[in-house]
C-alpha cells in the first residue's frame, strides 16, 4: 500500500531528530458551501535536524519511530526517488490501459 505524503511547515524543531509539521487541509463546508482551512500537526523524524522552523517540507508516514511520531520527513533524494516511481507506475498503467484497450477493440469486432 503506498504512503500517504503530506505537505506542511515546520513549527518546531526543539526535539534532537524531531521536527513538528503543521499540515492544512481546505475543504467546503457541506452545507454552508464556505471554504474551510482545518490545520492539524504532526510530528515527524528528522535523521539530521536538517529543518528548521518556517522550512516548507513532505512528510511521508513510515513505521512508528517513537511513542508520538509516525511521519519522516522527506530528504531532496527522497522526493526525486518518489518522482521517478510515480512516473514509472503511470507508463506501466498507461501501457496495460492501452493493451486493454485493444483486446477490447478487438473483441467487439
Amino acid at each position: 500500500m503506498p504512503k500517504r505524503i503530506l505537505r506542511g511547515v515546520v513549527t518546531s524543531d526543539a526535539n534532537a531528530q524531531t521536527v513538528t509539521v503543521s499540515v492544512e487541509r481546505r475543504f467546503t463546508h457541506p452545507v454552508l458551501k464556505k471554504t474551510i482551512r482545518k490545520s492539524k500537526k504532526y510530528r515527524a523524524h528528522d535523521e539530521n535536524n536538517q529543518f528548521k522552523v518556517g522550512d516548507a517540507v513532505r512528510i511521508r508516514e513510515c513505521a512508528p519511530k517513537s511513542k508520538t511520531k509516525r511521519w519522516e520527513v522527506m530528504t531532496a533524494e527522497m522526493i526525486e526517488a518518489d518522482r521517478i516511481e510515480r512516473e514509472e507506475h503511470a507508463k506501466l498503467q498507461q501501457e496495460l490501459d492501452a493493451k486493454r484497450h485493444a483486446e477490447h477493440e478487438a473483441a467487439a469486432h
